[in-house]
């Protein structure tokens, strides 16, 4: 997967998050992630930064696994997409 369709993932994460009834924090948490996603894209990083920004990730699609399907399989398809990258 090429970086517009992770952007064009990413496009509809923050839409999904936008509608869902996320705290404050995980908001935050949302923006953070795709902003480092967004420097891994634009950027060389270390392996230890991209895995990094990938842990996080995961441990976000865990956090919405029950209450926010819709945001848990887009964020699992930018994983996916960031894995099959090499990131």
């Amino acid at each position: 997967m090429s970086n517009p369709e992770i952007r064009k993932l990413l496009a509809k994460l923050r839409e999904a998050v936008r509608a869902a009834q996320l705290d404050a924090e995980t908001r935050a948490l949302v923006r953070e992630l795709e902003s480092d996603i967004h420097n891994l894209l634009d950027s060389n990083t270390t392996e230890v930064e991209a895995a990094s920004v990938l842990n996080r990730a995961r441990a976000l699609e865990a956090n919405f696994e029950t209450e926010h399907p819709i945001a848990v399989r887009i964020l699992s398809e930018v994983i996916e997409s960031l894995a099959r990258m090499g990131i």
